[in-house]
C-alpha cells in the first residue's frame, strides 16, 4: 500500500513534468493543462466588466498561474512519495520538533524544502532509495526555475515582433499606398518584407501559444486590428503588372494564409477563409478589424 500511493506522487510529477515539456520545449502539441489554464483566463477576463483592464492582464497572470500549478504539483507529488515512508525512512536533526509533526506536514516541508534547493538538514532521508530520490527533486526545482527564466525570455522578444509588424501594417495603412504606388521595386520589396515579418508571426504563435492572449494594447500597435489590411495590399500587389510585384504580392497573400490557418486551428476554430479567422481573431481580443 506504501508504494502504491509513492506511485501516485510519482504519477503527479511526471504529468507537471511533461506539461513542462511540451509547454516549453515541444509547444507544437495541443492541449495541456498550461493551454487549459491560459484558455480558462483569457475567457474568464473577456466577460469582466472592465475587460481592458483586465485582458491586458491575462498574458502575465495566465504565466505566473501556469509556473505556480507546476510548483504547487511538483511539491505536492514529491510529498506524497515521502509521505507513506515518514518519519521511519528519515533520520531528524537531534533537537529538532519535526518528527513531532504529522507525517503528511513533514512531508510537504521536506518536499518544499529540496524543491526550493535550501538543504536545511533537518530532516534527511536514510533508507538508500530516499537518498537517490530526493536530490532529483532539488534538481527538477532546478530545472522549473531555469524553465521559467527561458520561458518569460522567449515570449517576450515574440511579442515585440508581433507589435512591430503592427505598428509597420498601422503606418502603411496612414499612408494607404494604391496599386499604382506599390508596382515597382520598392513595392516588391515592401511586400516581400511583410511577408517575411508575417511568417515570423505565424512561428511564434506556433511554438509559444501563450503570446496569443497578451493584449497588444491601443489599436495603433494591436495585431488582431491591422493583420486585415496586410491582406489589402496583398490584394493591391496580385494585381500589380510587374512580375516581382506579383510574385511579392502572392507570397503575403500565402503568409497569411498559413497565419490565419495557424490562428484558427489552435485558437478560433471558425474554419472559415482568412478574412473570416482575421475577423474573429479581431473580435476575440475586443478590436475592429481594419
Amino acid at each position: 500500500m506504501e508504494w502504491l500511493v509513492s506511485l501516485v506522487g510519482v504519477a503527479l510529477v511526471m504529468a507537471a513534468l511533461r506539461d513542462l515539456f511540451h509547454t516549453l520545449w515541444h509547444p507544437t502539441r495541443h492541449g495541456g493543462l498550461s493551454r487549459l489554464v491560459m484558455t480558462a483566463l483569457w475567457k474568464l477576463a473577456r466577460h469582466v466588466r472592465a475587460r481592458g483592464r483586465v485582458v491586458g492582464l491575462v498574458g502575465p497572470l495566465a504565466m505566473v498561474t501556469v509556473v505556480g500549478m507546476w510548483a504547487v504539483v511538483i511539491i505536492l507529488g514529491w510529498a506524497i512519495i515521502y509521505w507513506p515512508h515518514m518519519p521511519g525512512a528519515f533520520t531528524f536533526a537531534p533537537g529538532s520538533r519535526a518528527a513531532e509533526q504529522p507525517a503528511l506536514l513533514d512531508s510537504v516541508y521536506l518536499s518544499l524544502v529540496t524543491v526550493a534547493t535550501l538543504g536545511l538538514g533537518d530532516v534527511v532521508p536514510a533508507d538508500g532509495w530516499l537518498r537517490l530520490v530526493s536530490p532529483l527533486e532539488a534538481l527538477v526545482g532546478f530545472v522549473l526555475l531555469t524553465a521559467t527564466v527561458s520561458w518569460v525570455l522567449e515570449v517576450y522578444p515574440a511579442l515585440t515582433r508581433r507589435r512591430a509588424l503592427a505598428l509597420r501594417l498601422a503606418l502603411l495603412r496612414d499612408a494607404d499606398p494604391t496599386t499604382g504606388q506599390l508596382d515597382c521595386v520598392m513595392g516588391a520589396l515592401l511586400l516581400d518584407s511583410l511577408a517575411t515579418e508575417v511568417v515570423r508571426v505565424r512561428i511564434d504563435f506556433t511554438q509559444y501559444a501563450e503570446a496569443y492572449y497578451f493584449h497588444d494594447g491601443d489599436d495603433h500597435s494591436s495585431l488582431a486590428t491591422t493583420v486585415g489590411y496586410a491582406a489589402d495590399l496583398a490584394q493591391r500587389g496580385q494585381a500589380a503588372r510587374r512580375a516581382d510585384v506579383l510574385l511579392a504580392g502572392d507570397l503575403l497573400a500565402g503568409a497569411l494564409k498559413d497565419l490565419a490557418s495557424v490562428l484558427d486551428q489552435r485558437f478560433l476554430h471558425t474554419g472559415g477563409t482568412p478574412q473570416d479567422v482575421f475577423a474573429a481573431y479581431a473580435a476575440d481580443h475586443g478590436r475592429s478589424p481594419t
